[in-house]
């Protein structure tokens, strides 16, 4: 039986990193990939190899495209297939709409929309000549259904990615390659200041379940998407927020500041 593999970008450190270890627990080979944190993505591997779980990792730098792209085609090769590919790699900054500039914004699409595009052109090309089907999951962000006030350009970008879900879906399902969505709230990661042992009941006061979210219960829903279980869902996205969506605090939080 040919062991499946994943790839999961941006797998140095937090929710990317929680994917990888939990997809290894379910027996996949796994492909770590980093921008700027090598020695995270060795620590991810050693952690992966400690499971019995094969790993490699590599730099990919979608900020640069398309050349940026082509190491996740130098990842596959080397690990000798693709089953499910995880874009988790993005890039966000705050700006006001009326400050943001237009290298700030296209740098950010060009991380978290076309940089997704190119790594789910390049996997799912794979998983065809493959014939076995497959799995791509995007982690988008609850801000791909509702604004973070003063990050227009991360806005319109995680709604273009959750379009982009959508389209890659339907273009795709007649190949059994199911396409979805994970859209996180706040959840306890380094670009947050904060760490899973961090999270305690009411440490999050204006979200209905009080806390934020710990990265496993991300990755444990990108893990489900990936499994049996999940054969008949594709073209969603699905909310991962302690209720977040509920009440959208930080429209009000803004105006009252």
């Amino acid at each position: 039986m040919t062991t499946k593999v994943a790839v999961v970008t941006a797998s140095d450190s937090g929710i990317g990193k929680q994917c990888a270890l939990q997809l290894a627990r379910k027996g996949f080979t796994l492909g770590v990939t980093w921008h700027s944190d090598e020695q995270g993505a060795r620590q991810t591997v050693q952690e992966l190899n400690s499971l019995g779980c094969q790993a490699q990792a590599i730099q990919l730098d979608l900020s640069h495209l398309p050349q940026g792209a082509q190491a996740l085609e130098t990842l596959i090769q080397r690990l000798g297939r693709i089953d499910v590919l995880v874009n988790n790699a993005g890039r966000m900054t705050k700006s006001s709409v009326l400050d943001v500039t237009l290298d700030d914004w296209r740098e950010t699409f060009c991380v978290d929309v076309e940089g997704a595009l190119l790594c789910s052109q390049i996997a799912a090309r794979h998983m065809i000549q493959q014939g076995e089907g497959g799995r791509i999951i995007n982690i988008t962000s609850v801000h791909e259904h509702t604004p973070l006030p003063q990050a227009s350009a991360y806005t319109a970008a995680k709604h273009a990615l959750g379009g982009l879900t959508k389209s890659l879906a339907l273009e795709l399902v007649d190949h059994n390659i199911l396409v979805n969505a994970v859209a996180p709230g706040a959840i306890a990661t380094a670009m947050n200041n904060l760490k899973d042992d961090d999270v305690q009941p009411g440490s999050l006061p204006n979200v209905p379940m009080a806390r934020p979210g710990k990265t496993e219960e991300i990755a444990g829903l990108v893990v489900w998407l990936c499994s049996d279980d999940a054969s008949y869902v594709t073209g969603q996205s699905m909310i991962v927020d302690g209720g977040f969506m509920l009440v959208n605090p930080q429209y009000l939080t803004q105006k009252q500041g």
